[in-house]
């Protein structure tokens, strides 16, 4: 496998753990703050992330490349609301999305175009990541302050994943 692949793609794998483990934190104050809807949303969100990091780690061992198994911080545990979950949610895939950018755009300079048709996958499920996010963070917009909205939110929260993402979780 190619150096600069193996370590963007390294990285990138350091970026899917971050996700998870954030996801993970952002789950638990959820279900600490009785939201339990959007903690079992975030949960499943969280191990998604950790299949994404997966895929790439088999990945990079399958093509002779070493997967690096990174240690990372903690991630923050408190938020304000609802609102600063989604929005940090949404603010951490516009980051991941700008590293999967930056593996394509690497592939396609090395011409491994191998690594460029798996990064395809990932391309098109931040695509629906980014979707996500901003159609709860209008919901939640649209709630406001109202405790029955915030309830009906929680309670349909997982209908809202479903109608965005389809596939979620087929090519892992």
């Amino acid at each position: 496998m190619n150096k600069k692949i193996e370590k963007v793609l390294n990285k990138q794998i350091e970026a899917e753990a971050v996700s998870s483990h954030l996801y993970l934190a952002m789950a638990s104050w959820a279900e600490n703050s009785g939201i339990n809807g959007t903690a079992n949303f975030l949960y499943a969100h969280a191990d998604e992330e950790r299949m994404h990091m997966l895929k790439l780690i088999k990945f990079v061992n399958e093509r002779g490349g070493k997967a690096v198994i990174p240690s990372i911080p903690a991630p923050k545990q408190n938020f304000e609301s609802l609102q600063d979950v989604f929005s940090r949610l949404l603010e951490h895939e516009l980051m991941v999305t700008n590293m999967i950018n930056e593996v394509v755009f690497l592939c396609l300079q090395e011409k491994d175009y191998t690594t460029h048709n798996f990064m395809q996958w990932y391309v098109s499920e931040q695509l629906e990541e980014e979707a996500l996010a901003r159609n709860i963070l209008d919901k939640l917009k649209m709630i406001g302050n109202d405790k029955g909205g915030l309830y009906l939110f929680d309670r349909d929260i997982t209908t809202i994943q479903a109608t965005i993402k389809p596939n979620a979780g087929a090519a892992n």
